[in-house]
């Protein structure tokens, strides 16, 4: 297979095996399982934002101001996702709403919360084979990094269609829907990629722009998620886990 197309793809594949935990699982998942999975899912991603995007993004300058760049688009990044997390009707595990009041059923806010948490995860994979392919086709560390988001889809497609077996819909249904949750994640990271190898010098912006909107869907929805009531330790142990072997990850592969 194309290794951009397979960078593409695996984390999409990540999130449809997940979903299918839907077919050997109880209805509800345990809750510390849970907190360990969402912690898990943190630490990957905050990693993933350090090692895999930050860290490159500021590399690619020179001297004080090459911090400029990546500054400007991880607070980019921010902004963007924190007008979509304002505008976009949806639900936190934890069964909170925000967004504009809507008519949408409960499961159309859960997946439309998931899909908001896919798309900077599709966009960091996009703009790291972007800078892959800048750097003569080293595709090592974006291969890594799409690994990683990967790995952490898995938990998150469970985490995604259990809660909809739970409501009552069938099986097939809520794999169905849990695993196409994902889809954003290819499309995004192909959009990224297009834009990022079109426009010179954009690359250090769009890395840390990705790493912006990762960072805030950590910050604003699984860290909160996670650390409410009891056993909030455990998802800060699978934090733990995540960020080393994400931070693993990058430096074995990358």
């Amino acid at each position: 297979m194309n290794p951009v197309l397979a960078a593409l793809m695996i984390p999409f594949l990540g999130t449809v095996l997940g979903s299918a935990f839907v077919f050997f699982m109880k209805r509800d998942m345990p809750v510390m399982l849970q907190k360990v999975l969402l912690g898990f899912a943190s630490g990957v991603m905050v990693a993933a934002s350090v090692w895999s995007l930050i860290i490159p993004a500021i590399e690619m300058g020179e001297g004080a101001t090459a911090v400029v760049p990546p500054t400007i688009g991880l607070l980019a990044g921010f902004a963007f996702l924190l007008l979509i997390d304002y505008i976009t009707p949806h639900i936190h595990q934890s069964g909170s709403t925000e967004g504009p009041k809507s008519r949408l059923s409960r499961t159309s806010k859960l997946v439309m919360a998931v899909t908001i948490h896919n798309f900077p995860e599709g966009m960091a994979v996009g703009v790291a084979i972007a800078g892959a392919l800048a750097a003569d086709f080293n595709i090592a560390g974006a291969m890594a990094l799409s690994l990683g988001i990967a790995i952490q889809n898995v938990p998150e497609g469970a985490i995604i269609s259990m809660p909809l077996r739970a409501e009552g819909n069938g099986r097939w249904r809520a794999f169905g829907i849990g695993a196409l949750s994902g889809i954003v994640e290819p499309v995004g990271g192909a959009l990224v990629l297009l834009l990022a190898t079109s426009i010179l010098g954009i690359m250090p912006y769009m890395l840390a722009f990705a790493a912006g909107a990762m960072l805030y869907v950590v910050v604003e929805e699984l860290i909160p998620d996670y650390s409410q009531g009891k056993h909030s330790n455990i998802g800060t142990i699978g934090f733990a886990l995540g960020f080393a072997l994400m931070m693993v990850l990058d430096v074995v592969l990358g």
